[in-house]
Formats: C-alpha cells, structure tokens, sequence
C-alpha cells in the first residue's frame, strides 16, 4: 500500500514556504521557466480580472508547465483598502496539479506563494543584473511584498545598508525593525523622510507599493548610475512606480515582452511617449540562457506576475516539502 499517492493533496502553509533554501530553489526553478518561456517551450496564459468595485479585484490565474509535467490554478484577491482594516492586500488559493494522472497534489497558501514568487523572481533579475559588490538597498513601501523582496535582494548580494520610505509611518517602522530583526547587526536599517532620500546612492532599488497614481515615486534623476532597479507594484496596468523616462536610457527587463506591453505602467508610458520601442524590452529567460545581458548599465525589472511563475513556484514548494512525485 505505501507505493500508492496520497488520498489527498499535500497542504503548504505560509511557514512551510519560508527559509532560504526553499527560496533558492523557487528562483532557480523560475529561472528554469523563464528560460522556457522565452524559447517557446512553454506558455503563459492571461490572467482572467474582475473587477468589483474601485480599486479591488478578483484574479485567476492558469498555467501549465510541460516539461515539469505540473499545471495550477490560483484565485486571489486585490483589496488596497484592506490596510485601513489591519489585513493583507492579497488573499488566495493555489491548486497545483499533476499534468500526466490529473490528481491534485497541493494547495498553497496564495498569498504567501505570491510573495515568495514575486521576491524569488525580482532576486533573479537582481542576480543577473546588480553590480556583484551591491551593498546598499532601497525599498518604497513596506508591506508584504517589501519584506520578500529584502530576503530575496539579500540572498543574491551582500547588503550591508537598507533604507526604505513608505507613506505610512507606523507601517514603516514596523517593516523596520522587522528587517533589523531578520538581517541582524551587520546590516544598517534608515528610515527616509522621503523616496529620494532612500533611494540617491542605492546601487538596488526595489519599489513595492500598492499605488495606483501615474505619477512616479522615483525620478529618473535620483537612480545612480548602474544601479539595478526591481517595480514590482502598482494596482493596474497603468500604475506608475518608477519614473518612464528612466526606461530611455536604461537596460530594460521583463518577464515577458508581450505581458509587460499589456500590462506594466512604465512600460506602457514609455512606448507611448516613444522613449523606447518593443525591441528594447529584453525577457528574463534570454539573460537566464546568456543571449543577452545588462553589461552593466543602469537596469530596470518591470515585474506584473505571471501564470507561469505561480505554476513553477508552486512545483519548487511542493518538492521542497518532500512530496514531488
């Protein structure tokens, strides 16, 4: 009998996600996928949106990854007011399936997986990209997705200073002392009075907010030269984090080039005010296989989130926790 699956599917809790060995194997797994993706091997589908009223969103997200023989499904919520009622942005669900039997092998806590996949994803493109001597980080914003970026930029440079701004003080100080908390005494955490205060001088810059305005938290003017920069917020396609005109001069990232022109704001705005062009969008998995590279010029890594990423991140987590197969 001990040769037979299980009777039902294996459940990953927020904690089971944690941890810096998962970590390393969910953004080597993406880099597996991004490769795939932009080769053709694999797809990622749209996401299906509703929206329902200002602001706030119900998303499912399907994807199938062939090659690793797993597909899932994820259905999450976007809330931006649900700060005022002390819960998280981000609720959700992640089905992950076994593609050759059909079964249902696991399901994830979604909002967890979305921000360990989306830090995992930002720590790769910070990877291939950043000066390999990058100590000092900048973060606007300090939610959720802030703290998986700081894990996740940390896993890949040696930080030794992180400044962050936010909007919300209390919010900040608590983001904060978590990071004193979780990256100890070598690492120096500020408090900025302003964007540009924590971001001047930062050789990564990460921003993660919840905004939903066209005017940029980061001026183009304030990002160092060869710095590496990681947007990963905003609320709708046409949300702005970081200045467009950044783009002009910059090494340009995305998951995926059709995806970003759809659906990343600084992208959106920078094509249309004719900044850069399609070519100048370069996908992830083409730095994954080394068809090209940032030659370190100042870079930038529009994130939106993809199926796919969900899917692969997913099948890292489930083998991480032993039940792969």
């Amino acid at each position: 009998m001990s040769g037979l699956p299980p009777a039902g599917p294996v459940m990953i809790e927020a904690a089971d996600m944690a941890g810096p060995e998962r970590l390393a194997r969910v953004m080597d797994t993406l880099a597996d996928v991004f490769a795939d993706l932009s080769a053709g091997r694999t797809t990622s589908p749209p996401r299906t949106v509703v929206q329902h009223g200002p602001r706030r969103e119900l998303l499912a997200g399907t994807a199938v990854w062939e090659r690793h023989g797993v597909g899932s499904v994820k259905i999450t919520t976007l809330t931006p007011d649900n700060a005022g009622r002390g819960l998280p942005l981000i609720h959700g669900v992640v089905v992950l399936t076994d593609l050759e039997t059909g079964r249902i092998t696991a399901l994830l806590d979604g909002a967890e997986l979305t921000a360990v996949r989306t830090g995992a994803v930002a720590g790769l493109a910070t990877r291939l990209c950043a000066p390999a001597d990058a100590e000092d980080l900048a973060v606007i914003g300090a939610g959720v997705q802030a703290r998986a970026l700081v894990r996740a930029v940390s896993a890949v440079r040696p930080i030794r200073t992180v400044r962050i701004y936010s909007r919300t003080p209390e919010r900040t100080e608590r983001f904060a002392a978590w990071v004193r908390d979780t990256a100890g005494p070598r690492v120096a955490v500020t408090v900025c009075d302003t964007a540009k205060e924590a971001v001047v001088d930062a050789a990564v810059i990460c921003t993660t907010t919840s905004t939903a305005e066209s005017v940029p938290l980061v001026e183009a003017g304030w990002v160092a030269r060869g710095a590496h920069v990681n947007a990963i917020g905003g609320t709708h396609e046409d949300a702005i984090e970081v200045d467009p005109a950044l783009l002009a001069s910059a090494f340009v990232l995305v998951e995926e080039r059709a995806t970003a022109i759809a659906e990343a704001g600084e992208v959106r705005a920078a094509l249309a005010a004719a900044l850069i062009g399609p070519d100048d969008l370069h996908e992830l998995g083409a730095l994954v296989t080394g068809a090209s590279a940032a030659g370190g010029r100042t870079s930038v890594f529009r994130s939106v989130g993809m199926a796919i990423e969900d899917t692969a991140a997913a099948a890292a987590l489930h083998e991480a926790a032993g039940a792969g197969g």
